[in-house]
This record gives C-alpha cells, structure tokens and sequence, in this order.
C-alpha cells in the first residue's frame, strides 16, 4: 500500500510536466510561425512599396515620351496648316499637279523651301553634326528632313538631305493623304542612326473633304531630346534604369540606348526568353513583377504603353540593390526573433526548475538591473544633449512635452522635469507651436503608412516675423529656424511621438544675405564707373545680365547658373576702364585694331575679377564668353566643353550689341538682330539660349519690354 500510494503521485507529477512541455513547445511552433509570417508580411510590404516607387517614375517618363512625339507632330501640324502652304498645295491639286499652272510658283516654291529649311533646323529635323566632308562629288544620302508632298505623293520641295519618298515613308504617306496623321516607327536610317517620321495631311482651303491634297513629312534622327526623357532627375540608384522597346510575335527590340553600353535599335531578343522583363512587360503593359532583364540580372521591373504608338516604357531596379537593406534587415529580425524564442524558452525551463521564490528573487533582481540602466541612459542623454545648444524635444500627438534637453526648456523659462506634460503653445508660443504641430502631423502621418523612419522623417527651415532680436533692420526681426522632425514608434507605456531637433540659424542666415547685399552694391558700383566712361553703353552691363538672366529662366536652367549670369553679364564690361574715352565715344566706324581692343576687354575683365571668390563660375564665365560654338574661338573650346553660362551670355551680349544704339551706327531692328543669331546659331552661337531669346522676344512681349534699349542714351544726346 505503501508503495502504491508513493507511486500515484510521481505519475500525476509525470503527467503535468509533459503537458506543461508540451504547451511550451507548441507556444515556440506558434512563435516561429508568426516571426516567419511577419517577416514575409515585411518583404512584401517593401515590394509593393518598389511597386509604387517605380510606378511614378515610370509615369513620369512616359508623360515625357508622350509630350516629346506630341511636339513633334505640332511641328508638322504648324507646316500643314499654314496658309501659304495651303494656298499653294490648292492651286496645284486645282492645276491636276501642273505646277507651270501655280500662280508665281518659283517664288511660292522657294518660299515653302525656305520655311521647310527654318523648321527643320528649328526643330531638330536635321542631319546630326558631320565629323568631316569627304573631297568628292558625291550626293549625300538623305538621313532627316522635312518634305512636302502632292496628293500622288510625288515631292514638291524638301530641307537638305531630306530622305526619299519611299518604302515605309510611302506607306505614312499614304496614309495621311487618307485624311489621318501617321508616324513612321523608329528603324535604324541611312545614318545608321535611330531614325522617326511624322506625317500630316494638307486639306485644301475651304474644303470640307476629309481627303488630303497633300502632306507634310518630317524624319529626324532620335537622340538625346528623347533618350534623355528616360532618366529621372534625381535618381540616385546604381542599378535603375528607363528603356523603350517594341515587341512582335518572335523578338523584343530594345529601342533606346541600354545601361551596358549598347545603342539603341541594337539589341533583340527573342519574346519567348525565359523570365524576360521585356516580355513581361509587352504581355502585361502596367503590371509589376520580379523577372530578369535583358543581361540576366534578376530585377524588379513595372512598365507603361505610350499611348497611340507601338513602344512600351520599361522602368526596372536589380533586386539585390532594391531589396539588400530589407533582406539584410529582415534576416537580423529574424535572426532575433529566433534567438529570442529560444532564450525565452531556455529561461522558463530554468526558472522553473528553480522554483518559484527563486524566479521571483531572479526576475526581481533583473527588472532592478533594467531600471538602474534605463535610468543610467536617460542621464547620460541628458548630459549629452544639455551640453549643446541645439533644442533637442519630444512631444506625442497631442503637442506635449514628453522630453525635453535644457535649452528646450530655458526657451520657456522651466526646468527639464517642470516642462515635462506642458503643451508646446504654452512654452514657445502660439505661433511656432502651431507651426511645428503642423510638420509633426505629417511626419507622424506618414509614419504610421510607411514605418520607415529614414523616409518619413523631414527636414524644415521656418521663418518667424517678431521673433528676431529687433534692431532698426528689418531684418532683424525675423527668426530663422531649421527643424529636424523624427518619428518616435509608441508602446504600451508611451504613445507615438515626434522628437524635434531645433537648431537657430539666424545669424547664420543674415550674416549671408549681408554678404550678398554688399556684393551686388559692389558691383553695381563697379557698373556705374564703367558706364560713365562710355555714352553709348550706358547701361549696357545691366542689360546685358538682365537679358541673360531672362534667357537662362526660359532655358529652366538651375538657380545658380541663372545667379551666376546676372553678375557676370554685370562684370563683363569692367576691363573698359582702361580704354581711352576717345575710343568708347568714336563718332565713325571702327578700325580693326579698335574693334580687336574693345573686343577683348572681357579678357581685362576675367583677370581683374580671377582672385574675387564668387559662389558660382563667374570668372569662367566672363573668360569663355567670347568662344564660338564651332571652336573658333580664342580659347579653341567647342560645343558642350564651352560652359552654358559662357554661351548664353555670349548671346545676351550679341543681342544688346546689335540692338542698341552706337555712336557710328542706328540700332538695329529685333527682327534684324533674330535674323543674324539665327544665322550664326550652330556657328557662332549654341542654338538652344538663341532659341530661348527669340522666343522671349516673339511669344513673351520682349519686343515691348526691351523696346527702350534702342533709343538713344541720354549721355550720348548731352
């Protein structure tokens, strides 16, 4: 009895542990399945996340592709519906293609040649630049041009080297004479070059007929005006990259130039290429998905058709650079989360058998040891963060202080434990209060959609009217304040919360607007002298750096290079103070060694101005000012290696040379003056700030706003 009665219990105690062990295992099941559910949750969330990143970008750049054929066909479109062209085309479908039947035909043929010619070179429909003419009597095969056609399709008259009517030019012929606009798909020209037309029919005048008595054909040869749509401004990524193809039933073909070098139009590959990107992306135009590009690089990849045309927009990132961070991040959590199931498991089985008052004692002496280091690190935050002056506070959706360094409180006149629970109006004021709640809003906002604290923190520089440390400048009232706002996740114990770092950069501030305040002083000071020792030119540096600056906005080129022009267009003229007067006023043409001196003062001016620091390249600027497109210059810089600064003002101070009035000649008309710059652009000029400046004067009341700069000086009429 005795020993059955010992055995009984022992099995109870059997039978409690295996269920206790077997709870514990499965808890640790449970706790794997879920940290390995979570990370896949993780990787799939960042997945979508590419799928919108590349997504904007992708629609973007086909917003790009679009409006670039867009402006091509409202080139053609401005030929086709030309009066003139119009009036013609109608006399000779009246004539039955007699053109000895046209009215004064030679001088209307030439005329539309003449046109044909401007828009081509206005519009890119021309050959690219030659590396060199071959001394031989040999007609150059036509490669891009712009052409007009009969109702036959036979030429009437056509830019130089304008390609012949034939094969698949015929066939758009054909069919825009029909009555619809054709484009004629990009192929690889007689320049071995990505070549594209565009055709638009010509209707008679006062014919409602949907036949057209004619065309207008345009080929040009695609390069980086629409290569170049494809690259996002910005983007910073190794491995992402733009690209159009065009798919039939067999192959792929790439049609713009690819990241490994290869030119666009060469490289095909056949569409049933196992997990190809670009046949995904022909299949399922706008769907996302992780396939492999055309070097075999597995790549996340999404894609857009352009609308009316056979390509398809590819936009794709390397997996292993879009997804390394998560993946190396998820596998640590992971790793973690493993480690901790196990230590968590390893602890409950010893703290088990140790009983409970010694669980108690160890857990006991665990949560003190927590506390004391908790404790340790939000004194040695304090102490770090007290030592600066840079306002260091946490506050939770509601704009309560949660923690705060001592220059976050002394702003309120508190100590650190004091502002603790205060809200953020009453210890800086209603106005920065409500503007910083504003930014912490959106930060917290963003937060809880994306979690990523890199991406959703922001970066602000906020300015306060009244808040300065008064002074008779006004300046000296505004306060400058840059603002760092960082989400901080919530937890049982604290909710979700902003930590704002604030740091006062007034002075800072003001102290640089001073320095280029004194600077414009003096250099308006140096203008003066110079143009008190020339009549003619009074004014002529002011304009010049305005003009420069009008054609750098309409050029959208970056802020500093617009900054950069404005002062060197005012500088340009400085090395004049050391030509003689008698020179400056001459009453009658120029010899050529007083037209080589005035000529080169820029040269004075540069060396004047070299050791002057200036935030953009001013000196540069001045120095190539004077350098042709074609190299011819005196420097012998060419085309893109003569800065766009240098070019643009070369071109403002062209302007003003021709336009203004001078002591041996009248100013000249601004049609005159476009007539000559549109003359020498390629030559002498770069095409695109002449362009920019005709446009101000034609479409943007140049005409009017300049119209003062030909009158007479009134120092010149003293």
């Amino acid at each position: 009895m005795a020993e059955g009665s010992e055995s009984e219990p022992r099995r109870r105690v059997n039978t409690t542990v295996a269920a206790i062990g077997a709870g514990l295992v499965v808890v640790v099941v449970l706790a794997v399945v879920f940290a390995f559910k979570f990370v896949e949750d993780e990787r799939e969330r960042n997945l979508q996340a590419w799928q919108i990143r590349l997504g904007i970008v992708a629609d973007s750049r086909t917003a790009a592709i679009n409006e670039w054929i867009d402006e091509n066909f409202a080139v053609m479109r401005e030929l086709a519906e030309n009066e003139s062209l119009q009036l013609y085309m109608t006399e000779l479908a009246l004539a039955e293609g007699d053109r000895s039947e046209v009215t004064d035909e030679p001088a209307q043929a030439g005329y539309l040649r003449n046109l044909l010619v401007a828009t081509a070179d206005r519009a890119g429909f021309v050959p690219p630049p030659s590396a060199g003419d071959v001394a031989a009597n040999i007609e150059k095969v036509g490669v891009a041009g712009i052409g007009l056609v009969d109702a036959n399709g036979l030429p009437i008259v056509s830019s130089p080297q304008m390609p012949p009517i034939a094969g698949r030019v015929r066939e758009a012929v054909a069919k825009a004479l029909s009555g619809e606009p054709a484009m004629i798909d990009m192929y690889v020209g007689a320049s071995n070059l990505p070549t594209i037309g565009f055709v638009l029919p010509v209707f008679a005048l006062q014919d409602d007929t949907a036949q057209g008595i004619g065309a207008v054909v345009g080929v040009r040869i695609v390069d980086d005006e629409l290569f170049g749509r494809l690259s996002q401004p910005g983007d910073t990524s190794a491995t992402t990259e733009t690209y159009l193809i065009r798919a039939d039933n067999v192959k792929i073909d790439y049609l713009s130039p690819l990241a490994d070098g290869t030119p666009a139009l060469k490289r095909s590959l056949a569409r049933d290429t196992t997990d190809l990107a670009a046949a995904f992306a022909a299949e399922t135009p706008g769907g996302f998905a992780v396939k492999r590009d055309y070097a075999g690089t597995e790549a996340l990849v999404t894609s857009r058709p352009i609308g009316g045309q056979p390509w398809i927009l590819v936009r794709k990132i390397s997996r292993a650079e879009a997804l390394e961070a998560t993946e190396t991040r998820l596998t640590t959590m992971l790793t973690v989360f493993i480690l901790i199931i196990i230590a968590v498991f390893v602890t409950i089985i010893l703290v088990w058998r140790h009983g409970a008052s010694l669980r108690a004692q160890q857990a006991a002496e665990k949560f003190r040891i927590a506390a004391e280091r908790f404790e340790n690190i939000g004194k040695f935050m304090r102490v770090v963060t007290n030592s600066q002056p840079t306002r260091v506070a946490a506050v939770d959706g509601e704009t309560h202080y949660t923690f705060a360094n001592k220059p976050a409180a002394d702003e309120g006149g508190l100590s650190t434990d004091d502002i603790l629970g205060k809200s953020m109006a009453s210890v800086m004021g209603p106005v920065k209060a409500q503007a910083f709640a504003k930014i912490n809003r959106s930060v917290m906002s963003n937060f809880a959609d994306n979690e990523n604290v890199e991406q959703t923190r922001e970066s602000h520089v906020l300015t306060f009217e009244g808040e300065g440390t008064g002074g008779e400048d006004p300046e000296d009232t505004v306060q400058v304040i840059k603002s760092d706002h960082i989400p901080l996740r919530g937890d049982r114990d604290h909710p979700p919360g902003v930590l704002m770092i604030l740091d006062d950069i007034t002075e800072l501030t003001r102290e640089r607007r001073r320095s280029e305040t004194m600077l414009r002083k003096l250099i308006d000071t140096l203008v003066t002298v110079v143009d008190r020792r020339d009549p003619f030119s009074a004014n002529h540096s002011i304009r010049v750096a305005e003009v420069s600056r009008a054609i750098a906005e309409e050029m959208d080129v970056p802020q500093l290079d617009a900054k950069t022009v404005d002062i060197a267009g005012s500088l340009m003229n400085l090395g004049k103070i050391f030509v003689p007067p008698e020179l400056l006023s001459k009453g009658e043409p120029l010899t050529d060694t007083e037209r080589e001196t005035l000529s080169t003062t820029y040269r004075v001016s540069a060396d004047l101005l070299r050791n002057v620091p200036f935030e953009g390249p001013v000196v540069e600027t001045i120095e190539q000012m004077g350098e042709n497109w074609d190299g011819s210059g005196p420097l012998a810089l060419k085309e893109e290696n003569i800065l766009p600064t240098a070019r643009i003002l070369a071109v403002a101070n062209a302007f003003l040379g021709m336009i203004s009035v001078r002591a041996y000649r009248e100013a000249m008309t601004f049609q005159e003056v476009s007539d000559v710059l549109l003359q020498q652009s390629g030559t002498r000029f770069d095409r695109k700030p002449v362009s920019a400046l005709i446009n101000i004067i034609e479409n943007r009341d140049g005409s009017e706003r300049w119209a003062h700069f030909r009158e007479v000086p009134p120092a010149a009429e003293a």
